[in-house]
């Protein structure tokens, strides 16, 4: 990493169960977010917004937040997000099937038209010459409302958030899952 996250016993007091929680869902503290704590308030700000995104009764299925989370962190090269995005996207689809198809879903019947949707939307929000247009904004309104197209895009520029934030202090993957290295 290109800078130190704070030590686990010196994080703020108010933060510590949230690292808890951690520990007891992933076997460890994530690097990614004891980055974060050096700076607390932005560490709940991020974390409140990520909590937000994350939901059980979004419009968009578990799945497919899980497929542009991935993609997204792939363009951005962030190996960190790709390796902990990667296990849930293996837990929520049920097989590691997809996470070795993504970096060529294009070429892929593996996914759905409604999978290929988000992801060419997630690919055009992320990579800079990328281009939204009319046909995939009509692609994405055959799966969503105004509600869900706003969640779906609220979610790829978060990830792009993490996912920057990630890459450029070069935070490393922690093995949580074995294709966790890919970047496409």
């Amino acid at each position: 990493m290109r800078v130190s996250g704070k030590d686990l016993s010196k994080v703020t007091w108010w933060l510590r169960p949230f690292f808890w929680n951690q520990k007891r869902k992933y076997g460890q503290p994530l690097e990614a977010a004891l980055l974060w704590a050096c700076r607390p308030r932005l560490f709940a700000a991020v974390a409140f917004l990520y909590g937000m995104l994350d939901w059980k009764r979004s419009p968009v299925s578990p799945v497919i937040r899980s497929l542009v989370t991935v993609r997204v962190s792939q363009i951005n090269h962030c190996r960190f997000c790709v390796d902990i995005n990667s296990m849930t996207l293996t837990k929520r689809a049920g097989s590691m099937d997809k996470v070795v198809a993504l970096e060529g879903w294009r070429d892929n019947d593996a996914f759905t038209p409604q999978e290929r949707a988000a992801l060419d939307y997630a690919e055009a929000v992320t990579r800079t010459e990328g281009e939204v247009t009319e046909a995939m904004m009509a692609a994405l309104r055959d799966y969503w409302d105004d509600d869900g197209i706003i969640e779906l895009t609220a979610l790829i520029a978060f990830q792009n958030l993490s996912s920057k934030f990630n890459a450029a202090l070069d935070v490393p993957p922690q093995g949580f899952c074995s294709k966790g290295e890919g970047e496409g």
